[in-house]
């Protein structure tokens, strides 16, 4: 039995590590909190502290990066967790799998892939992009051996984006909802459990490490779409959404720091937004969830 590490318990974590678990493996979830899903060792600890991280590591076979610090600090809590993890991987000799996301590619003229060049043009695309590329150094040196897997928002159990913050709830619940979005843009979704079997795909296939994937993902559906499937599946009122301008969410970001932090990733809602995911679906024959099942599971969890 070989032992998991999984570093993070939000809904990509928690996913990682009951796939994990169902298969018989020796799961370790490391968070600040201690939580994680029943059926798995649970530790409190600081991740971000190297010498904690790799304590808890020795011995392991994969590290899994499905961590999430608070979206206004990225810049100051990325880095150190970043480097904790590469350590950790160094020092133990598993192989470091993260969680990764698109915010590196910045604005894009069409879809993106894996070969689409990383030119982020925000801070937070900046941060992504470095903690990639820093481990990937790390891997062409020999000193680890890693592997990115990436997704675009994501849908499903847990799930928090703009969509399932401020849209769903007051979608299902018969209101008007409003986002800051270009609403007939097309635009990609992740379903959760489809990262949490891409991060698993990818660390059992060596021929996949050194590089990044795609999270196989439905078609792009845009805004306005999702928000009228998610009323119908929820058996609520026609949905009723209107597009919040740029300005409105400045001013809402005076109190709010999370909407304070959309502002400068509005290039990721005001335009097309789609992945393509292609290469990981040929190369691990995943194919994504339908958006309709990722969407009811989101509703579901609203509920509940």
């Amino acid at each position: 039995m070989s032992l998991q590490i999984v570093v993070g318990a939000g809904p990509v974590g928690s996913a990682t590590a009951r796939l994990l678990a169902e298969r018989g493996d020796q799961v370790r979830v490391i968070t600040r909190s201690g939580g994680g899903p029943d059926g798995v060792e649970r530790v409190a600890a600081d991740a971000s502290d190297p010498d904690v991280l790799a304590r808890y590591t020795e011995g392991a076979t994969t590290i899994y990066s499905c961590a999430g610090p608070p979206y206004h600090r990225w810049p100051e809590d990325w880095p150190p967790l970043g480097a904790a993890l590469i350590k950790a991987a160094e020092s133990s000799g598993a192989l470091l799998v993260t969680t990764g996301n698109l915010y590196g590619y910045g604005a894009v003229d069409g879809p993106m892939t894996e070969e689409t060049p990383l030119r982020p043009n925000s801070i937070k695309g900046q941060v992504r992009a470095k903690l990639w590329t820093d481990a990937l150094e790390a891997h062409r040196a020999g000193r680890i051996r890693t592997a990115e897997v990436r997704g675009s928002d994501y849908l499903g159990a847990g799930a928090v984006t703009s969509f399932s913050v401020a849209v769903l709830p007051n979608v299902i619940a018969g209101k008007r909802a409003s986002a800051p979005a270009d609403l007939d843009a097309p635009h990609s979704w992740t379903y959760v459990g489809d990262v949490a079997r891409t991060l698993l795909a990818v660390a059992g296939d060596e021929t996949a490490w050194g590089r990044a994937w795609h999270v196989p993902s439905a078609e792009a559906v845009p805004v306005r779409a999702l928000a009228a499937r998610a009323a119908e599946l929820a058996g609520a009122p026609p949905a009723r959404i209107g597009a919040m301008p740029v300005i409105a969410l400045r001013l809402a970001g005076l109190f709010n720091p999370t909407a304070r932090e959309l502002v400068e990733t509005q290039y990721q809602w005001r335009r097309p937004f789609v992945l393509d995911s292609t290469a990981a679906t040929v190369a691990f024959g995943i194919k994504p969830a339908p958006v309709d099942d990722a969407l009811s599971e989101s509703i579901e969890t609203l509920r509940t």
